[in-house]
């Protein structure tokens, strides 16, 4: 019997060893790993400059708090502040308390307590993030939840105008739903935002947990349209396996998070943060924003072409390093069938395969994936 609360649906696949794009099981055997942590290890397994930078820091000290001044904290905050255009940073330990502190932040500096967010959207399982996320399941069994929340269909602005209004402190959405399903944000919804959120004196909260550190080809997936956000969340890929997340909001923002109105007691911890710098400073390079758009576009291209006529997929659909397979099914069966031909991937709702290797993923390795995944689903 485990001594674990079961809060996870296992698989039954126990890690040995992993390398690059590469996991071994306890068994020996051998998996392409297209899930990345979860869209974490943007620089694969065992990233030689993290593994570098971390145990440099090791070697220094693990832990002091936050009380001390940190050069390394200063360096890496001012290259997410460079890279979005925004003015201050926060560091938590993870994607749910970055957006918890966006919340609060949001909510501080406007006076108001309402916060919009989409259908199907996740934001993390915090009471505030829970309450954020617009699935009923993960709300489920916890009791009544925060009342300032409300939920629109993704895309439709016609009822986003509806529920903004002057009681609003901030509409909240990500640019790509990863857990609900893979669906691309469209302009037309932005500019909508921007204009209820400038009419209404609210906030808009973008969160890059899933889709930010490079995944899609640019820093941070809000990039790739005309939109310009108040507050940003980072994690995930930020620390590369180290559990780091980041609030990133613009400079008139600073006044409401003072001294004593927000911490974290291992928020930008010495030992992640070396990792998050190490992890910034390879991943916003021209260059390796050029490759990871490069390989995202022959993933994309030899996906679909793979899969055109089979009768068991919908739509390949995406936006760089996340993408989705709608199937005309339900995904867990395909999943295993995967698995078991050494191949990794996750699920993005009922019906949808999520694909997510890491941004240092070789050609070859894609085309290995490709021709896995078009053999389980052939026609």
């Amino acid at each position: 019997m485990s001594s674990l609360f079961p809060t996870y649906a296992r698989w039954g696949i126990e890690p040995e060893q992993a390398k690059g794009s590469w996991l071994i099981s306890t068994e020996g055997k051998q998996y392409l790993d297209f899930t990345s942590g979860i869209a974490v290890l943007n620089l694969g397994h065992g990233h030689e400059k993290v593994k570098s930078a971390v145990a440099n820091q090791l070697e220094k000290y693990w832990h002091v708090s936050n009380m001390f001044k940190s050069s390394a904290q200063e360096r890496t905050a001012k290259v997410l502040t460079d890279v979005t255009g925004l003015g201050r940073v926060f560091f938590s330990n993870s994607g749910a308390e970055a957006n918890e502190g966006a919340i609060k932040l949001a909510r501080k500096a406007t006076g108001k307590s309402k916060v919009v967010t989409c259908l199907q959207s996740f934001h993390g399982r915090t009471f505030a993030t829970m309450a954020a996320t617009g699935q009923e399941k993960v709300r489920v069994g916890f009791g009544e939840m925060l009342s300032t929340f409300d939920y629109v269909p993704y895309n439709d602005c016609e009822a986003l105008a509806k529920a903004v209004d002057n009681e609003t402190a901030a509409v909240m959405l990500e640019v790509v739903q990863g857990e609900g399903g893979i669906h691309v944000v469209e302009q037309a919804f932005l500019d909508a935002i921007k204009e209820q959120c400038e009419k209404h004196g609210a906030l808009l909260i973008i969160d890059e947990i899933q889709t930010g550190i490079g995944r899609t080809g640019k820093p941070f997936a809000f990039q790739h349209f005309d939109v310009k956000p108040d507050i940003i969340t980072a994690a995930k890929g930020l620390g590369n396996g180290l559990p780091i997340g980041a609030v990133i909001g613009k400079e008139e923002l600073a006044e409401y998070f003072g001294p004593g109105s927000h911490g974290s007691t291992f928020g930008g911890n010495p030992v992640c943060i070396a990792a998050a710098e190490a992890v910034v400073n390879e991943i916003f390079t021209l260059e390796f924003l050029q490759e990871t758009n490069e390989k995202a576009h022959y993933l994309m291209s030899e996906l679909t072409k793979r899969l055109q006529g089979s009768k068991q997929v919908v739509e390949v659909r995406g936006l760089g390093m996340l993408i989705g397979i709608e199937l005309t099914h339900e995904a867990q069966s395909t999943l295993e069938a995967l698995q078991q031909g050494g191949l990794l991937v996750l699920t993005a709702g009922p019906n949808v395969l999520r694909l997510l290797p890491a941004l240092t993923v070789s050609k070859e390795e894609i085309d290995l994936a490709v021709e896995k995944i078009g053999k389980v689903l052939s026609v």
